[in-house]
């Protein structure tokens, strides 16, 4: 069996972890960076009178794609290679074409896939999250969506414990000197009250402060749950968002035994969207309540081999090799249609 395993050139340590899960099982894999094509990397789609023939040429080494039993969509960066000297609006037309080109690819490829780009997409909705995890019987924050300033301190005022400010999407500013500054989960503080103004040129969400003795981190791979769990109370930073010392905590995750209800109800989750795989974060408040955060269809593990030392790489591996549970998405059949 072949695994096509779709990322970008300076991927982390989960990809070598799953190929070689996938090789020590006997199957093999084939990498294609999207940020190489077509740059460096040739993919070709021909379809004529005599069938249909998919090819993509990386490195050297010629793959034919019809070949490919299972694929794992892993990352995505569409034309980061293309010249800064290109005309702006042919370099986003042509970073549009590659995106086309990939992502039609990987729709009319008769195979596996963890997981569907629309269902990635679908489960990717925050709002949408919090809904279904509300159905499957896990608490939720209390929370607003909003570009209306007045509604957000009406909400302020009705969190005993606090609220704290976030966004739907993933996204980095850029200083003058380059410099990446992300975007985390901040503490609304009463001052802030005063300087919403701007807020009706772009929504922002807003929850009421969970009360947190531990965060955990729920990965699930087909029907295997992997939880890790963090003191983020131990350091100031991490208080509100533990992201922000990330680094500092790579050593300090540890297995966590989640409650067969809680895990029941993520994995009811997974079942509703159907995906594969999930990175679901989750708080354990003081008094031992289980609270719902989001899930992220294509979130990070890798650390989490490492530290706790769960094998979430070989679930992986195990899911593309039809190994293990998968939820299947049925392919397109023939017409059966009896209309004239």
């Amino acid at each position: 069996m072949t695994v096509l395993i779709i990322t970008k050139s300076d991927d982390n340590d989960c990809i070598p972890s799953v190929t070689r899960a996938v090789e020590a099982r006997g199957g093999q894999t084939v990498r294609f960076d999207t940020d190489r094509f077509p740059t460096e990397l040739t993919l070709d789609l021909r379809q004529d009178g005599s069938g249909r023939r998919l090819t993509l040429r990386s490195d050297g080494i010629e793959t034919d794609l019809s070949q490919i039993s299972a694929v794992w969509y892993r990352r995505a960066r569409y034309g980061a290679q293309l010249p800064d000297s290109m005309d702006k609006q042919y370099r986003r037309a042509s970073a549009r074409e590659i995106q086309a080109t990939v992502q039609g690819l990987l729709a009319s490829l008769d195979a596996f896939v963890m997981d569907p780009l629309p269902l990635v997409r679908l489960a990717g909705n925050k709002q949408l999250q919090l809904q279904i995890a509300q159905d499957v019987g896990l608490e939720t924050p209390a929370t607003l969506i909003t570009s209306d300033p007045d509604a957000v301190r009406s909400f302020f005022e009705s969190n005993e414990t606090g609220t704290v400010a976030k966004m739907l999407s993933s996204f980095a500013i850029f200083d003058d000197d380059g410099k990446e500054n992300v975007v985390f989960t901040t503490p609304l503080k009463q001052e802030n009250l005063a300087k919403l103004d701007s807020l009706h040129l772009c929504p922002m969400t807003f929850q009421a402060m969970v009360p947190k003795r531990l965060e955990l981190r729920v990965t699930v791979v087909g029907d295997r749950v992997f939880t890790a769990a963090i003191d983020s109370q131990s350091t100031e930073r991490a208080k509100v968002d533990w992201r922000r010392e990330g680094d500092a905590f790579l050593d300090q995750w540890k297995a966590y035994d989640l409650p067969p209800d809680v895990e029941r109800r993520v994995l009811c989750l997974m079942d509703h969207f159907g995906l594969n795989y999930g990175a679901v974060d989750i708080i354990v408040t003081p008094d031992d309540r289980y609270v719902f955060l989001e899930v992220n269809p294509v979130g990070e593990f890798f650390w989490l081999e490492l530290c706790p030392g769960h094998p979430i790489g070989k679930a992986i591996a195990d899911v593309l090799l039809g190994r293990a549970f998968r939820r299947v998405h049925a392919l397109p059949g023939p017409c059966t249609s009896t209309r004239q």
